[in-house]
């Protein structure tokens, strides 16, 4: 698949809204990725989500034993991948306002694969990390369905796999146009 391909897969899913949204992240863009959209539809979700996997290289992909997702938005792109790198998946989830590994355990030395839906700066997935790290696990590589940082998030030495690549406008609340202009952002959640 090419990064159209999946640009259109997005669109015609409704994954891809235009607008005026604040992010996760406290920007505000025109554009959003709502891959809940895409998520409504198992078979476009489950080709997207082969298609991520397999930019896994094979010895990454092979020494893995639990993809490991953030709730509430990776948790079905992280089965999805699970499901096709035929290994455990597992989620991370909020308890009073910050990410926890709640239902589940990560053994010392387990190796995994974090999978998120779409990263803009890249604070959720870092917080997946972390909580892997901190467990003792080791994180082999992160996936996302789209990097709305153009490649610009960063996990230290752990690579960064993704399907869509792109760098959408976005502004600091205070230097926002459509706020400027009288608008009012909305966040339909991811």
């Amino acid at each position: 698949m090419t990064e159209q391909d999946v640009l259109s897969v997005l669109s015609e899913t409704g994954a891809l809204l235009r607008g005026h949204f604040e992010l996760r992240s406290g920007l505000h863009s025109p554009e959003f990725f709502q891959c809940a959209n895409l998520l409504r539809w198992p078979r476009k979700a489950e080709r997207l989500c082969a298609e991520l996997a397999a930019k896994i290289p094979a010895d990454l992909a092979a020494a893995a034993t639990t993809v490991v997702s953030p709730a509430l938005g990776g948790i079905l792109v992280g089965h999805e991948v699970a499901r096709a790198l035929d290994k455990k998946c597992i989620f991370a989830e909020k308890k009073d306002g910050a990410l926890v590994m709640r239902r589940f355990a990560v053994e010392p030395g387990e190796p995994c694969i974090v999978a998120e839906d779409v990263v803009t700066r890249g604070g959720r997935v870092q917080e997946t990390i972390d909580i892997v790290e901190n467990l003792g696990g080791r994180v082999l590589a992160v996936v996302t369905l789209v990097d709305r940082s153009g490649g610009k998030a960063s996990f230290g030495a752990i690579p960064h796999f993704s399907l869509l690549k792109m760098e959408p406008v976005t502004w600091e609340p205070a230097a926002c146009p459509l706020c400027a202009a009288g608008g009012k952002p909305v966040h339909p959640g991811s």
